[in-house]
């Protein structure tokens, strides 16, 4: 196929995947679950008003959000999912109070009345009393001494109650991590509001607005027919599309290795230009970052044994376990984008061989913007979390509150700034090689276009405000976070990776273009709609699960030839005896394959299927995934770029083949260790336990604070200590360039 029919098929899959992607998302709008004016009972008294579930919402993003247990199965592992606790807690609170009403207790009661009770329970819960007109959701006086009930032990448990102290520790929760019994108060509407919307049914239908998740069959909530008809229907679509994948793949052999090989490297004799040499030091910041997360990971995996402490110090009183993970999350995201934005202002002037006039000035500028970023968001997270910040103050400068995209929106801003500053320095050194026709040009269209998505979709968490509907905001997350990380970034990475190799005269160009057109239609095919596998149970339409189901599944069919890809690449770094000076770039970009497959193949399609999700979502399953695929996939992969990068800052030096293998392979092996025999099992158990029992359980500290589950948590300390030993021996490997540590000699 010729590149301009994959350009006009590449603009086809991009534009219908958007528009059905805006079209369901205008469906989003059009369908959120209400949020009453008040919550009244028949008698009249008002429970709660809708300003106090948004500014309740703001309260809970403000202590961490999505960092403390989870809402609607997003969020941490530590704590409960919020909603299903509640949820639980309300329907064995109220089916004593249902029984009572008769003068009975429900607990000697036989199974057959035990059941009429269960029966009106679930009348009870599910029945949708919202009343457009009068904008009021009406509830049983039993009901409202039920959630009153449940008000006052939330209080306890965020406020500082003696008589919970045992339970903070399990939920790694600090003492008083509620200041204001206002903000309190608030909160509880907001766990209430959130919590209605999971089991009440949709108008006309006999589903809650959250598909019946969680998974709790006191209550009736079990997965309808459309998670198992989706689920299907999606394992049909992925194996029909691999087939016509390896069809096409047996039919048109990509990316041969050239011939004609170079006898010598082709960039060794380039000379680094000032802006290019400008971006060790943003190497150097990745360096760091990656200590510093990795010091957060484990500060973070300890608060799973010693919920309130490290090693008997009360590090919670100044580090609580919410602000670890958020800096842990958010520093991989920030030192990862860091190496590939790096990489980006390296290529561009190596492409084009035009440095244009103050290019270095703008590459140490966008330095030290990123610095101040990276700084002050961090410091914002800390004043939010404890708690020095007013809400609204907390949403521009502290805690949003949600994964991912925890920095608060004034940081968020200057971040899109940063971006864009990046586009424009990549773009006017890569503008004269733009101009030039020939075969070059398809390949610099095509990283041009990923460098405009990644500074403009990093916009799409603007998108919402501090009291959007959290339906609304779970929306344009994940845009940012699919989108953004997972999709344009890989786009820019596969684009980067092959220019290299063409550039370093291994790949033929002609060929090498054709095979990144044809990756990116096929991976854009998939990961565009497959967006909205993370909203299947955020209060979003049945059209979006299934949309969802079936081009999540999609996103897989790439990763069917990754084995190739990856002994693709394993062959390059044999092809000629210079290529192995460029031996551990190479070797990341195969250890990447390797993750891709089982990170974002294998792990992430245990959890794709909505039949699968439904219970498990938000378990340690996802974490298995989550580190697997963004480390693995993206944070190796980043490094990769880095060491490409540092090979062509230092082209005459000789790396120590020892001290960067013995950083790759305890980097990889820990990863791997760390996922296999402490994350996986205790997902595996978690997922029994929500099948047999109910989401709630399998988050619960009853289940969790057994002793199998403390012992398994221990289980991560082998591969924690390998894996922080290959980042540090990749970090002192990196410094060690500039001051010969890392060398043999002179080539």
């Amino acid at each position: 196929m010729t590149p301009k029919k994959l350009w006009t098929w590449l603009a086809i899959v991009v534009f219908a995947s958007f528009a059905a992607l805006i079209y369901y998302g205008v469906d989003i709008y059009q369908k959120i679950p209400p949020i009453a004016g008040k919550v009244i009972t028949t008698e009249g008294k008002v429970l709660y008003t809708e300003q106090e579930v948004k500014d309740g919402q703001n309260v809970w993003q403000s202590i961490g959000g999505q960092t403390v247990g989870s809402v609607w199965g997003h969020g941490a592992y530590i704590a409960p999912d919020w909603t299903a606790d509640f949820l639980h807690r309300e329907a064995e609170l109220l089916l004593v109070e249902l029984a009572k009403k008769d003068g009975k207790v429900y607990k000697d009661l036989p199974d057959e009345e035990q059941a009429k009770y269960q029966t009106l329970l679930k009348k009870e819960l599910r029945t949708n009393t919202f009343d457009e007109k009068t904008n009021t959701i009406t509830i049983s006086p039993e009901r409202a001494k039920v959630q009153q009930e449940l008000f006052q032990y939330y209080t306890k448990l965020f406020m500082g109650d003696p008589s919970m102290a045992k339970l903070r520790d399990a939920y790694a929760i600090p003492t008083h991590t509620v200041k204001d019994i206002d903000r309190m108060n608030k909160m509880n509407a907001f766990f209430s509001w959130s919590t209605w919307v999971c089991i009440t049914d949709r108008p006309g239908d006999d589903v809650s607005y959250t598909n019946n998740w969680p998974h709790d069959p006191l209550v009736g909530n079990t997965p309808p027919h459309s998670l198992h008809l989706w689920s299907g229907i999606s394992v049909l679509m992925l194996l029909g599309f691999i087939g016509v994948l390896l069809m096409h793949h047996i039919r048109n052999k990509e990316e041969e290795i050239s011939e004609d090989l170079p006898l010598t490297d082709p960039l060794r004799n380039m000379e680094p230009t000032p802006s290019m040499r400008a971006t060790l030091k943003y190497i150097w910041v990745v360096a760091l970052l990656i200590l510093v997360q990795m010091l957060a990971g484990v500060i973070t995996a300890h608060y799973g044994v010693e919920g309130s402490a490290f090693y008997g110090f009360p590090l919670d009183e100044y580090l609580p376990q919410s602000l670890s993970r958020s800096w842990h999350v958010q520093l991989a995201i920030f030192w990862i984008a860091t190496s590939w934005l790096a990489t980006g202002l390296y290529i561009a002037p190596a492409v084009s061989g035009h440095e244009p006039k103050y290019q270095k000035l703008g590459v140490n500028i966008l330095f030290g913007a990123l610095l101040i970023v990276v700084l002050g968001s961090l410091a914002g997270q800390w004043f939010g979390i404890m708690q020095k910040l007013g809400l609204v103050d907390n949403f521009l400068w502290g805690h949003q509150g949600y994964e991912y995209i925890e920095l608060g929106r004034i940081w968020q801003i200057l971040l899109l700034v940063g971006l864009f500053l990046w586009l424009a320095l990549v773009l006017r050194a890569l503008l004269p090689a733009l101009r030039k026709k020939g075969e070059n040009r398809h390949m610099l269209i095509l990283f041009t276009l990923s460098a405009v998505a990644i500074a403009m979709f990093y916009g799409a968490g603007l998108m919402y405000g501090r009291q959007t509907h959290m339906a609304i905001a779970e929306y344009w997350r994940w845009w940012v976070v699919h989108l953004w990380v997972e999709g344009f970034f890989e786009v820019f990475a596969t684009v980067v990776a092959a220019f290299l190799f063409t550039r370093l005269g291994l790949l033929r160009l002609k060929q090498a273009t054709n095979a990144v057109l044809f990756s990116t239609i096929i991976f854009l095919a998939g990961g565009i709609l497959g967006t909205f596998h993370h909203l299947y149970f955020s209060a979003t339409p049945t059209a979006v699960l299934a949309v969802g189901a079936v081009f999540s599944a999609l996103e897989l069919v790439p990763l069917v030839l990754i084995g190739y890809e990856a002994y693709h690449n394993y062959e390059i770094s044999k092809a000629t005896k210079w290529i192995r000076a460029y031996k551990w770039p190479i070797y990341c970009f195969i250890a990447m394959c390797f993750w891709n497959f089982l990170g974002a193949g294998i792990f992430g399609f245990a959890i794709n299927p909505p039949i699968a999700l439904y219970y498990i979502q938000g378990l340690n399953t996802t974490a298995v995934h989550g580190h697997a695929a963004l480390f693995g996939v993206y944070g190796i992969l980043g490094i990769g770029l880095m060491m490409f990068v540092l090979r062509g800052l230092y082209p005459d030096r000789e790396w120590n083949d020892k001290l960067i293998g013995w950083g790759f392979w305890l980097t990889n092996i820990g990863l791997f260790v760390m996922v296999t025999i402490s994350l996986l099992p205790i997902g595996i158990m978690q997922a029994v336990a929500s099948m047999k029992e109910g989401y709630w359980y399998a988050r619960s500290a009853e289940f969790m604070q057994t002793d199998i589950m403390d012992f398994l948590r221990w289980l991560r300390v082998p591969g924690d200590i390998l894996l922080a030993l290959g980042e540090c021996l990749i970090v002192y490997f990196i410094i060690g360039l500039k001051f010969g540590w890392s060398l043999k000699g002179k080539r």
